[in-house]
């Protein structure tokens, strides 16, 4: 963050600069997950991006409340999402019907 701009920047293993993406939100926690990069925001956002071209998968979940930590279970199942008022959110991954 600086000066009230938040950015995501991409690099490879090497440290080779790759890219970048401005963010509206302020990021709370972060977990990367095979090609996706799951990010929670301090504005009560969960956003998922596509970790090579860092552009949005889906739009943003309004989770209403700060989101503190993030997690995806091991069978990529589901995300985990703990907000700032003590609750846990579930959020089911995939289509309907495997959900």
């Amino acid at each position: 963050s600086l000066q009230d701009k938040n950015a995501l920047h991409l690099y490879s293993v090497n440290g080779k600069y790759l890219g970048s993406e401005t963010l509206k939100e302020e990021v709370s926690d972060m977990c990367v997950t095979g090609e996706f990069i799951v990010m929670g925001s301090l504005q009560g956002f969960l956003s998922i991006r596509d970790l090579y071209s860092l552009s949005l998968s889906i739009s943003p979940l309004a989770m209403r409340l700060p989101i503190h930590c993030i997690s995806v279970t091991k069978e990529y199942s589901h995300i985990l999402v703990g907000l700032e008022d003590g609750k846990l959110i579930i959020v089911g991954v995939g289509k309907p019907a495997e959900v």
